[in-house]
């Protein structure tokens, strides 16, 4: 196992603590040598630490992450002209949210790595998700949120497992530079953002719970793109999977940002190059990052697989939200609806997919406000049998 520059390919040995490369400080990504020994395992257990041969590291530090449910949605197939869907609802994981197959890893090399504290720059989800985990583990955690930026629900998570919390002035892309910074110069804090290539391994592993659950690689895989390293993790996994003759094909992976929030998106629609966005803006808090950590990872994951990019608005989005809750019943929060809400966009013109499995990356109670901005259907009766017909009836 060794670490390689993703835009350079430098390689380094297996340096837990090393987290961009030396020549040109852009992300690594985690290499196995050989997968042959892999060939034959049979995977036992459940979970993310299922596949813990394909893993870097022996020691699980776990809550119980992975194994979320691959759910057949028959109704909105029908709607939106899918013959197979499915949604991977990774708001089944222990804190909410698709961060914990990532954490469990990234915690335990932190434990290996001898640190003291682990830290993040979060929108929401990687800091309740940390914080539990490293609440397991014994660990400090110390989480740098934009200020007035961060859903309640998130937030709340994080303070309940007893994180140090710093709202910084500023955007993401601002605490995510000061983290850095400081896992760089304190050595005893260990950074679990998606720049982590060894956190990525943990978040592969869907990949392998969807090839195992369908038999083989669907057609296609929708998902958001916030710092862009779901994308690309998942896209590292099908190819292992398929490096060790478990599956026949790999499918294409396409990635949903939202409309002012979404420069790998414009920059894949419009074939220009690649820009941030200063300052990013969208309900989807989860995805609301403007300086992408792995975008160049992203955009090797949909040019590789053949994929596509695009973007929704703020408003098709919500229409998402309340779409997948009232056909399918899977409540979900505003960002993990960009699949779906990109998916009802392009209704009946999806290019001939047959199998497409939308990955939905956190629950629904993760920003309930969210749905503040929706209208709500409830209206005050009378305490009378005939007034709640009337309700019934309209």
């Amino acid at each position: 196992m060794f670490l390689r520059c993703f835009t350079c390919d430098a390689r380094f040995g297996n340096e837990p603590t090393l987290y961009s490369c030396r020549k040109c400080d852009n992300p690594l990504e985690v290499v196995y040598e050989d997968l042959e020994f892999a060939r034959a395992v049979a995977f036992e257990g459940k979970g993310v630490w299922r596949y813990q041969p394909l893993l870097p590291i022996p020691k699980a530090v776990t809550l119980g992450e992975g194994d979320t449910g691959l759910h057949r949605c028959d109704r909105a197939a029908k709607d939106l002209g899918v013959p197979h869907l499915f949604v991977k609802n990774e708001g089944e994981n222990p804190t909410g949210s698709f961060k914990d197959r990532g954490m469990t890893v990234g915690i335990a090399m932190a434990k290996a790595a001898g640190a003291r504290a682990v830290g993040c720059a979060s929108t929401g989800n990687t800091s309740a998700s940390m914080a539990a985990y490293a609440a397991r583990a014994g660990l400090a955690a110390l989480v740098l949120l934009p200020a007035g930026k961060v859903a309640l629900g998130k937030l709340s998570q994080a303070i309940a497992h007893g994180a140090k919390i710093a709202q910084v002035e500023g955007n993401f892309d601002d605490a995510m530079r000061l983290v850095v910074e400081l896992s760089v110069q304190e050595r005893s804090v260990y950074l679990l953002n998606s720049l982590n290539p060894y956190r990525l391994e943990g978040q592969k592993t869907l990949a392998f719970e969807v090839c195992e659950a369908l038999g083989d690689a669907p057609d296609a895989v929708v998902l958001p793109m916030g710092n862009a390293g779901n994308i690309s993790a998942i896209w590292k996994g099908f190819l292992e999977w398929k490096r060790l003759g478990r599956i026949s094909r790999l499918p294409r992976m396409i990635g949903v940002q939202a409309e002012k929030a979404a420069p790998i998106a414009r920059a894949w629609m419009t074939k220009a190059e690649y820009q941030t966005v200063a300052h990013p803006e969208t309900l989807a808090t989860a995805i609301r990052i403007g300086a992408p950590v792995s975008w160049r990872k992203a955009m090797a994951a949909l040019q590789d697989s053949g994929g596509d990019a695009g973007t929704v608005t703020d408003d098709e989005i919500l229409e998402a939200q309340q779409y997948l809750a009232r056909t399918e019943g899977l409540f979900v929060e505003p960002a993990s609806a960009v699949p779906i809400a990109f998916l009802m966009k392009r209704r009946l013109k999806l290019d001939g997919l047959k199998t497409v499995v939308c990955v939905t990356t956190g629950h629904g109670l993760k920003d309930p406000d969210a749905l503040s901005k929706a209208p709500v259907r409830m209206q005050q009766v009378k305490p009378t049998l005939e007034a709640i017909r009337k309700v019934l009836d309209g």
